[in-house]
C-alpha cells in the first residue's frame, strides 16, 4: 500500500493568497507579570520603569500608572501572534518602521489587525514582496503600536 500524502494544516499565506486591501486579525494574548519578568531578564532591558514595582517608586516619578511593558515585548508578541499567517511561506523579514502609540501594561490583552498595503513580485518573479500595516490593539480598542513590515513570501 502506497503511503498517502496528507496535506499539512496551518500553512500561512502564499503571495497569491494576498492582495492590496486584504485585512485580517490575529488571536489575542494577555500579557502576564511573568512575561514582563522573563522578557526583562532575557533582554536585559532593566529600565526602572519595567524592573521596579510601582510601590517602590514615588508616584510623582511615574508618568505611566501600572506595570508598563517594553514596546520591544509588544512587538515580539505581535510577531508571535502573526506567525501562523506566514508559517512555511515566509522567507524573510526585510524592513519596517515602528511607532509606539501608547503604553501597554501587564494584564492588557492584545491582538494584531493587519492590512496588505503593498503587493508585488520580485524582479525574478519567483517570490513576492508584501508590506503590511500592522496595528497592535489592546482590549479597549486602543492602538498601542503600529509597524509596517515588508516580507518576502513564497509563491504557490
Amino acid at each position: 500500500m502506497a503511503a498517502e500524502v496528507l496535506p499539512i494544516v496551518g500553512r500561512g499565506f502564499c503571495f497569491e493568497d494576498l492582495r492590496v486591501g486584504f485585512r485580517f486579525r490575529t488571536h489575542r494574548r494577555t500579557i502576564a507579570e511573568s512575561d514582563l519578568a522573563n522578557f526583562v531578564n532575557l533582554s536585559w532591558l532593566t529600565e526602572e520603569l519595567f524592573a521596579v514595582q510601582e510601590g517602590e517608586m514615588s508616584d510623582a516619578s511615574r508618568a505611566i500608572k501600572g506595570r508598563a511593558v517594553p514596546a520591544a515585548l509588544v512587538y515580539a508578541f505581535a510577531e508571535g501572534l502573526l506567525l501562523p499567517t506566514m508559517q512555511d511561506t515566509g522567507l524573510a523579514f526585510l524592513n519596517a518602521t515602528l511607532d509606539v502609540k501608547g503604553p501597554t501594561l501587564v494584564g492588557d490583552t492584545i491582538h494584531v489587525a493587519a492590512e496588505v498595503i503593498e503587493h508585488r513580485l520580485t524582479s525574478k518573479g519567483d517570490r513576492g514582496l508584501v508590506r503590511f500595516a500592522n496595528q497592535v490593539v489592546n482590549q479597549r480598542g486602543e492602538s498601542v503600536l503600529e509597524y509596517n513590515p515588508l516580507r518576502l513570501l513564497k509563491r504557490k
